[in-house]
């Protein structure tokens, strides 16, 4: 029997931990690559299974409506999110803030899968920052949607420091940075309705979308959550 092959592009300490890029082949599909990321060894994620950071995207932009859309996204990742949104014709532009400069470095070194779409793309652009301490901050530029793929839920953070984010009152600094009618759109591996009640304080209007998928690698329906908060 093969093994399947597995190649580390780069492991570095961060402030938030030990981070793993890695592309292997798939145990169950000889010859199909996937390129994954850890975090302290623990999975974080995958180009294989992209179908809801597509849908956050994809809601958020539905939902709003509008056309020429200026849209940030928190979290580049593996980039997923954020093409989704520049596939969707009513874009106008797409900017990404990522905390972390060795991700950013693997879309300029061309090491994640989307990186050569998303490099070409002039309505694109990418900058290093604490996405959360941005919102927090009194507003530069106003937005038509922010999307926010960062924690693993509301209450299950990478990091402890984005816990204020997640409350009424990180939600009304936020508020400030979108535009009259503006979207808010956060994916989340799991319901949460302390966010919930806490979006309907600050929000006109509120409402959840299941992103139910099948995990093909594992054999097994899975469901994420996109909350929506209209200003």
């Amino acid at each position: 029997m093969n093994t399947p092959s597995i190649e580390i592009l780069e492991s570095v300490e961060t402030p938030i931990g030990l981070l793993c890029l890695r592309r292997r082949e798939l145990l169950s599909r000889p010859g199909t690559m996937v390129t994954e990321v850890t975090l302290e060894h623990e999975f974080l994620m995958s180009s294989y299974n992209t179908a809801s950071e597509a849908a956050l995207a994809r809601l958020g932009i539905e939902w709003h409506g509008g056309q020429n859309l200026a849209i940030l996204v928190g979290g580049l990742g593996l980039g997923y999110t954020a093409q989704a949104a520049l596939d969707c014709s009513q874009a106008g532009r797409v900017g990404v803030i990522e905390f972390l400069p060795e991700v950013i470095s693997w879309l300029s070194r061309d090491l994640i899968p989307l990186a050569g779409r998303l490099l070409n793309e002039p309505r694109f652009s990418v900058k290093q920052d604490d996405f959360f301490r941005y919102l927090g901050a009194p507003a530069e530029n106003r937005y038509d949607i922010i999307l926010v793929d960062i924690d693993h839920s509301p209450d299950e953070n990478l990091d402890s420091e984005n816990l204020d984010f997640y409350t009424a009152a990180g939600l009304l600094q936020v508020r400030g940075h979108l535009e009259e009618k503006g979207v808010l759109a956060v994916w989340s591996s799991a319901p949460n309705e302390s966010f919930v009640s806490s979006l309907y304080e600050v929000f006109s209007e509120v409402k959840t979308e299941r992103v139910e998928w099948h995990n093909e690698l594992i054999d097994e329906d899975q469901c994420d959550l996109v909350f929506l908060a209209r200003r």
